[in-house]
């Protein structure tokens, strides 16, 4: 039984070994970039170790782990381009480093890519397999679609925002975790009890990147801090604000999310201001030990032993571990 440290060392060296580059080089080395960025790799890792919590054979799940982590770092590229974001772990994104061009068409190959990885070896359930993948790829942009709207958006409530960051994050990190199971032949109960772990730990997940944005060191994120509030993005912070805050609170709100200063220095400070006032990180804050909570139900809940889940829990901690 590999601890996560180990299975992250696994993935390391898998991803080393993989050959990214191809012909012509302006649509690969873009590709190359990003996969040689490395990251935190947590989605191969969940599915890893999903898949030896149930006996599973880790070769077998393996093009899996990789097809998984291509197809999130698709989302990326993309992401990036359309929410203009300049920084991604610590290093230029795709599109300012080469164009948007390259950013939109390396993105669509390593979409093919992640696919081919998962046809790489059959396997007994391969069509299931497939058939949960394609769904949760569909699901992940369904969310994307829903974070673009709300950003014109002046009724966007809480509940709104919870659903789609569940399609946009949440619903990858679950679908890693019941891909690993679906490798080993995971009994459909337990199987659901780790696609609503994945679940709540993405909720959480999402609402920590949310506060990170706001209050980490960019040194530490990997990205540029106060960007969701420069992007106008409904995020889970602003949504609490206009929903705890005063009337001056809230036109404040509403219109310094209709701006696009060049110099957004002073719209993040006023923002910040109103979070203070509401006390809305320590709320947020909560909110993530609420979903964590929900997700420890969940892995208590399959039947493997304690042993067995013990890569799961560690990985579960390290992952809402993040500094702020």
């Amino acid at each position: 039984m590999k601890d996560t440290n180990a299975l992250l060392k696994t993935v390391k060296e898998t991803f080393e070994r993989e050959n990214f580059m191809g012909t012509p080089e302006e649509l690969y080395a873009p590709i190359d970039y990003t996969l040689r960025l490395g990251g935190k790799r947590i989605r191969p890792v969940l599915l890893l170790a999903a898949n030896q919590m149930f006996g599973g054979n880790e070769a077998e799940a393996m093009n899996g782990a990789i097809g998984i982590e291509v197809f999130h770092n698709f989302t990326l590229l993309h992401d990036d381009l359309m929410d203009k974001s300049p920084i991604r772990r610590g290093q230029p994104t795709v599109y300012r480093k080469w164009n948007e061009n390259a950013a939109i068409l390396s993105g669509d190959t390593m979409f093919a890519m992640a696919w081919k990885f998962f046809l790489r070896q059959p396997h007994p359930r391969q069509h299931e397999i497939l058939n949960f993948f394609c769904r949760t790829a569909m699901e992940v942009c369904e969310g994307q679609q829903l974070d673009m709207n709300y950003e014109t958006r002046s009724d966007v409530s809480i509940d709104d925002y919870m659903e789609m960051i569940r399609l946009k994050t949440a619903v990858l990190l679950a679908g890693a975790l019941k891909l690993g199971a679906l490798y080993a032949g995971a009994p459909e109960k337990d199987m659901e009890h780790l696609y609503q772990l994945g679940i709540h730990l993405g909720l959480a997940f999402q609402l920590q990147d949310d506060l990170l944005d706001a209050y980490g060191d960019v040194k530490v994120f990997g990205k540029q801090t106060g960007s969701d509030i420069c992007d106008n993005k409904k995020t889970y912070l602003v949504l609490l604000a206009m929903q705890q805050g005063n009337t001056t609170q809230r036109e404040t709100l509403l219109h310094l999310f209709s701006t696009t200063p060049a110099d957004p220095t002073e719209k993040i400070a006023q923002v910040l201001a109103i979070y203070q006032a509401l006390d809305i990180r320590s709320q947020v804050s909560q909110a993530i030990e609420h979903e964590f909570s929900l997700a420890q139900q969940e892995l208590a809940a399959i039947a493997a032993p304690d042993e067995q889940k013990a890569p799961l829990q560690q990985l579960m901690q390290t992952l809402l571990g993040r500094e702020i």
